[in-house]
């Protein structure tokens, strides 16, 4: 398990503490404690989700804008406070922290009348008073002191009448509220005895928007430079930069500004009183451009320990959501936080050594000829003991970059590359067993497409067809232009290939995978563009395209389209041939899960056994997709329906209604069945219903699948079940051939995985004991599933607000490979549903064995002996 905060917020360092620490706040709520030396979390505590613990405010004791402000606790009260965060909005909850050990020592709460405005509402601190500022935009501003430690307020609200105020061009700036409006900076300053409006003029209408300078009242980053509507702080007006910082070095207080030219980050500072410049801080770093581009949060420095000048650290957060310290000239540390947003993974087989490749090579010239394949067999065998010869001397070839690494795949396919996308745009390889980041890329200036679509991991060729290297591919969405961007590597290397980067001139509208081609064994990608024209990459694979089968869905709409690609002469067309409208009479129902089956899956047995020896075929669909829409209802307050429609024919073979209900809602398809859950308004509880789709004692067509040929209606079998938690994610394990039992991993908001067997889940799970469910082995119905922690796979390695589980083969057919990551950690391990029965046990006693062998062989052979003395003498008699 790897554990992050998420990225940067708001920092603090304090070198000068008698212990050393980097106070964080970050943008996935989280609060904690990083060692300045080594970069290691020292504590985190992660607050409550969504808006309760988005954090607003993050104050340091002694460390305020004021540089005698203090709110440290004298001795024998719980009053002070070594950090103080503000967070939420309805209710804000003000907390008091003991940052040696991370723990609440005391904490007040404020709950607005107008919870619509309070989202807006901005807090800073000053003189030991924590101010509440709440804007009405267009009017005016309500400013409220309180006693930062006890919630007392100071006095009653002041009403500060501004009618400049607009949402979208004001901050909060120290203890002044500013706007800008064109070409100037309208200004207030909210704890001042005579409130004054304050203009000041710029040079030009600034291009970029405005920021705040923390640690200075009044001083914003307009167009790079600094301006002050501060008339009592005078700032050096000359100074242009990417980013900057305010603290202090030799009892003056000075700033500190950096900027990134090529892959150097150079590093400056001058005295804020003469703007004079610092030649002690002034450096420069090598800064690797897979880090982004760097912004400034904090910085300190303290004494060294033979007195011989000042150490200094300085703290930067970046676009690719990294977190970098830098100190004495060089990178000290670097915290890659964008893995607290993985979006999509994919495990990838690691390539084979030098002896097996050769071996696979021989393998494919595959020839009738017997002296051909034996002569090619003798010179492969001579070829490796020259190998061998040579390596024992010492002139063998060096070994790859892979090799050298470790990264050669194993006998049973259980070491892979991990292959991790995140949310800013960056991509680990990560080493599935040892957790070593083998590589990583950036892509600066991309997006999430709309409708509530990630960005993609596509694995297009895979590492099975030796001396071919393997091939990824992000699809992505500009985010300038929109556009779509398809950046192609190798996922072992982590290099770019065949021609890296693609901007295209069309957007996105859907994707899928085409079947491999028959000369470079790549997947091609088959693109539906936002004029409904069709794309193939890369082009050579465009005639596969010809008779496929698209469909797209629109969220806000829940409308469905089915097209069929065609290929006429060179170019590809896309014909319109249904439609579906699940949005209801009046367009309520919003789709809010789409869920497919895995194209990778395997199924093993197309029936089940019934207690009478008689079977139950499946109703095994691969274009079956299940489909879930969300409505507001005045009886019922919410409804959930579900449908399963196949998308090439666009036919609802199945739909269910849930009254009462509402989301989370996550769900599962697999094979001829599928689960998901959701809340119960009703009860109040959390439920699973589980489904399972048969065609019926009879099998239409064991060999092909055609959904053109209207295909009996199912059978469909349904349960639901009280899960006594939160579900958070769900995923099916998977295995190379299908053989192994199906089991259901349950993320719990506890962060635990628990390891949850189809058995329980099964649909017909009969409500008595009857012969013919014992003969079925199917349990007896109870509604309350069991949580029991042995099947807990992650065991005390909890995974803080676990939001995806991503599931993958490996090269034995008990074992699934699992990866779940969470809004702060990622979590990998192994699981086998139906027990590791292609391997023997880690304790097994190899001794006791060979013992059993040696006496066993020792003893026929004895015994063989004496049988053939024994017939010797009989002969003779």
């Amino acid at each position: 398990r790897s554990v992050h905060v998420g990225a940067l917020k708001q920092a603090h360092i304090d070198l000068n503490n008698f212990q050393p620490r980097v106070l964080v706040s970050t943008h996935e709520q989280v609060v904690a404690s990083i060692c300045p030396k080594s970069g290691e979390i020292i504590w985190r505590q992660v607050l409550e989700g969504n808006e309760r613990g988005d954090i607003k405010l993050m104050q340091a004791s002694g460390f305020s804008d004021d540089s005698s402000d203090t709110a440290a606790a004298p001795m024998g009260s719980h009053l002070g406070f070594d950090l103080l965060t503000v967070q939420g909005s309805a209710p804000a909850l003000v907390r008091g922290w003991n940052t040696n050990i991370g723990a609440i020592e005391w904490e007040w709460s404020i709950m607005p009348l107008n919870v619509e405005r309070a989202q807006d509402a901005l807090w800073f601190y000053s003189n030991s008073a924590l101010y509440h500022v709440l804007p009405a935009w267009g009017s005016h501003l309500e400013v409220t002191a309180y006693f930062a430690t006890s919630g007392h307020t100071t006095g009653g609200t002041s009403k500060i009448m501004a009618a400049w105020i607009k949402p979208d061009s004001c901050l909060l700036s120290g203890t002044y509220f500013v706007c800008q409006e064109g070409k100037q900076l309208i200004s207030i300053d909210l704890v001042a005895k005579s409130t004054q409006v304050i203009s000041t003029t710029l040079e030009s209408e600034p291009t970029t928007k405005i920021q705040a300078l923390s640690g200075l009242k009044g001083v914003l980053i307009v167009n790079k430079k600094l301006i002050s509507v501060n008339k009592a702080q005078s700032v050096c007006p000359d100074l242009k930069s990417d980013t900057y910082v305010v603290g202090s070095f030799n009892y003056r207080k000075i700033v500190v500004y950096a900027d990134l030219v090529k892959d150097l980050l150079k590093i400056n500072a001058v005295y804020l009183d003469n703007c004079s410049p610092v030649p002690e801080l002034e450096q420069s770093v090598n800064f690797s451009e897979d880090y982004g581009t760097p912004t400034f949060r904090a910085f300190d420095c303290k004494l060294k320990r033979n007195n011989d000048g000042k150490s200094c650290m300085f703290l930067f957060a970046t676009s690719a959501e990294s977190i970098v310290g830098v100190q004495q000239g060089r990178i000290r540390w670097t915290r890659e936080e964008s893995l607290a947003n993985v979006i999509d993974s994919q495990f990838i087989d690691l390539p084979l050594a030098d002896t097996e490749g050769t071996l696979e090579n021989e393998m494919k010239g595959k020839s009738g000829d017997i002296a051909s394949a034996f002569l090619r067999r003798i010179t492969t065998q001579a070829l490796q003991i020259k190998s061998l010869f040579l390596h024992v001397i010492g002139l063998g070839p060096p070994p790859t970059d892979t090799q050298r690494a470790g990264l050669v795949r194993d006998s049973f396919g259980l070491h892979k590359m991990l292959v991790l996308l995140t949310r800013s745009g960056k991509i680990f390889g990560v080493d599935n067993v040892a957790g070593k980041h083998h590589w990583k890329l950036y892509l600066p200036n991309v997006a999430s497409f709309e409708n509530s679509e990630q960005m993609r991991l596509i694995v297009q060729r895979t590492s099975k067809h030796f001396p071919l290297q393997p091939l990824c591919t992000i699809v992505a969405k500009a985010a300038s232009t929109g556009n779509g961007i398809l950046f192609r590597f190798n996922p072992i290397t982590g290099r770019a290939a065949e021609g890296g980067l693609l901007e295209l001139d069309y957007k996105i509208k859907q994707l899928s995978l085409l079947p491999e081609t028959p000369q470079d064994y790549v997947k091609a990608i088959l693109i539906l563009d936002a004029a409904n024209q069709a794309h193939v990459h890369p082009k050579h694979a465009t005639p596969l395209a010809h008779g496929m089968y698209l469909y797209t869905a629109d969220v806000k709409t829940s409308e469905l389209q089915g097209y069929f690609v065609k290929n006429v002469g060179s170019s590809l067309t896309c014909l319109p041939i249904w439609n579906v409208r699940l949005g209801g009479h009046n367009s309520e129902q919003q789709i809010i899960a789409v869920a497919g089956k895995n194209p990778i899956e395997h199924v093993h047995s197309q029936g089940r056994v019934l207690g009478d020896r008689s079977v139950l075929y499946k109703y095994i669909n691969p274009n079956l997709v299940a489909f879930v829409t969300q409505a507001p209802d005045a009886t019922h307050k919410s409804v959930l329906h579900l449908y399963l429609i196949d998308v090439v024919s666009g036919s609802v073979i199945f739909s269910m209604t849930h009254r009462k209900v509402r989301a989370p809602l996550h769900i599962v398809h697999s094979e001829n069945w599928l689960a998901y859950s959701f809340f119960n308004e009703k009860v109040r509880r959390t439920e699973i219903t589980t489904l399972e789709l048969y065609e019926g004692s009879a099998q239409g067509n064991n060999s092909v699948w055609s959904s053109l040929q209207a295909p009996f209606m199912p059978l469909v079998e349904r349960q639901s079940y009280i899960i006594p938690t939160i579900v958070e994610a769900m995923r099916e394990t998977i295995t190379e051939r299908g053989i192994t039992n199906k089991h259901v991993l349950i993320g719990t908001a506890s962060g635990s995985i628990v390891e949850m067997p189809w058995h329980l889940l099964d649909p017909r799970r009969p409500i008595a004991s009857t012969t013919q469910g014992r003969e079925e082995g199917a349990i007896p119905y109870i509604p309350e599933l069991p949580l029991p922690t042995e099947n807990h796979i992650n065991y005390n390695q909890t995974v803080a607000r676990l939001r995806h589980i991503y599931t993958a083969p490996s090269g034995l057919e008990s074992t699934c490979l699992v990866v779940a990551t969470g809004l702060a950690d990622v979590f990998v391990t192994r699981v086998a549903p139906s027990k590791t029965f292609d391997l023997l046990k880690e304790d097994f006693d190899y001794i006791l064995i060979s013992i059993v062998l040696v006496v066993l062989t020792s003893g026929s052979l004895i015994v063989r002996h004496l049988s053939s003395r024994k017939l010797l003498k009989q002969a003779w008699k």
